[in-house]
């Protein structure tokens, strides 16, 4: 797959969508990254919906559920995730 170039601030607010069955999991909160290179790592979610409930993904310390950052597809006004990738 070739390198999703992004910026962090253009994925906060974005819905975040499947692209196996199009099911909706929640909003871009926040994102994890390193902070010597800007790698990003994880999309830290808000308003989880049950499809997000059912996948029992990792949360951080805030309970906000995340997603690998390996797992975005596209970005473009959602956030396509491959939920394949997720885990």
């Amino acid at each position: 797959m070739a390198e999703v170039k992004v910026r962090a601030r253009d994925l906060v607010g974005k819905v975040v969508v499947s692209d196996e069955a199009g099911k909706k999991f929640g909003r871009v909160g926040d994102v994890s990254f390193i902070a010597d290179t800007g790698e990003l790592m994880n999309i830290l979610l808000i308003e989880p919906t049950k499809a997000t409930q059912d996948l029992h993904l990792q949360q951080d310390e805030q309970n906000r559920h995340l997603i690998p950052f390996s797992a975005v597809k596209s970005v473009g006004d959602f956030v396509i995730v491959s939920e394949k990738e997720i885990f």
